[in-house]
């Protein structure tokens, strides 16, 4: 089942303001720029510092960068607010009482590959839900480093661009869709599945940054060739959503796990016809 137009959550009344959430993001963001603006050539960016909770090769950067983001979040926690927080580095992180409902999903460097080679397509993606579900999530935040870009939702209130609403155009079609994990041997089935239904094919390597691509309808449709992590999608999601598109994870979105042992395809599009043929396709692929 794929989920479209507005989330029907919206803040619960003891949760902490959205404002609160998105401030403590954006501290974060400028952080990780000083992070980048120190480690800038290829070379810098390059070094390795073990392996995360989510099972890949941690870079300095990254480890850096997380560091950055848990800086913002031990700040929250220091002023009261209780939640566990899933990264990709750290794994899962309790501030406070354990049976606090609210989770805090991140991934301060989403498309590190790109950020490795200094590609400036990468970004900061964070989430907040109520729960342990994409369903649950209540706030999402994406910040795309290389055009400072900011895109935000929150649950019943819209998304926006740099603080302007982004609402996806009507009518179907899809000119241009963006492929994620795009290794050759996906990309090549994906390409063939796609053929006579997308007119052009783009490869951005950020999961976070394709998705916003679709609310602001820059890309009419996106969608992961291999299974991603929820830390990738939670807040790009919700963004699409608040946008009036629709997204699928391959069922229900109750269904999608916000834990990081999750894993599940992504496919998101401005209209759920769209959604329909781009499922059709990725289920040639994954």
């Amino acid at each position: 089942m794929a989920a479209s137009g507005r989330s029907g959550n919206s803040a619960e009344a003891g949760a902490a303001p959205p404002e609160v959430w998105l401030d403590a993001f954006r501290r974060a963001v400028e952080r990780q720029v000083r992070v980048f603006a120190e480690h800038r050539g290829i070379e810098a960016r390059s070094s390795y510092d073990g392996v995360g909770e989510g099972g890949d090769r941690t870079l300095v950067i990254d480890r850096l960068c997380e560091d950055a983001t848990f800086a913002e979040l031990e700040r929250l926690h220091a002023d009261g607010l209780e939640f566990t927080a899933i990264s990709e580095e750290r794994g899962t992180v309790v501030f406070g009482d354990p049976a606090a409902p609210t989770r805090v999903v991140i991934d301060p460097i989403d498309g590190s590959l790109n950020a490795r080679r200094t590609v400036p397509l990468h970004s900061f993606s964070a989430a907040v839900a109520e729960g342990d579900s994409m369903a649950d999530v209540t706030v999402g935040f994406v910040h795309e480093f290389g055009a400072g870009e900011e895109f935000a939702a929150v649950s019943g209130q819209g998304a926006s661009l740099d603080g302007e609403p982004i609402r996806v155009p009507g009518g179907d079609g899809l000119e241009v869709v963006a492929l994620e994990a795009s290794s050759p041997e996906r990309v090549a089935p994906a390409a063939e599945a796609l053929a006579g239904t997308a007119y052009r094919i783009r490869a951005p390597g950020s999961i976070a940054v394709s998705a916003c691509y679709v609310a602001a309808a820059r890309f009419d449709g996106m969608f992961s060739t291999r299974d991603c992590r929820s830390v990738d999608a939670a807040a790009a999601q919700l963004i699409v959503r608040e946008a009036g598109g629709s997204v699928s994870f391959g069922g229900e979105l109750s269904a999608a796990d916000l834990g990081l042992d999750a894993r599940y395809g992504i496919a998101a599009a401005r209209t759920a016809a769209d959604l329909e043929a781009l499922g059709a396709a990725q289920a040639k692929v994954s």
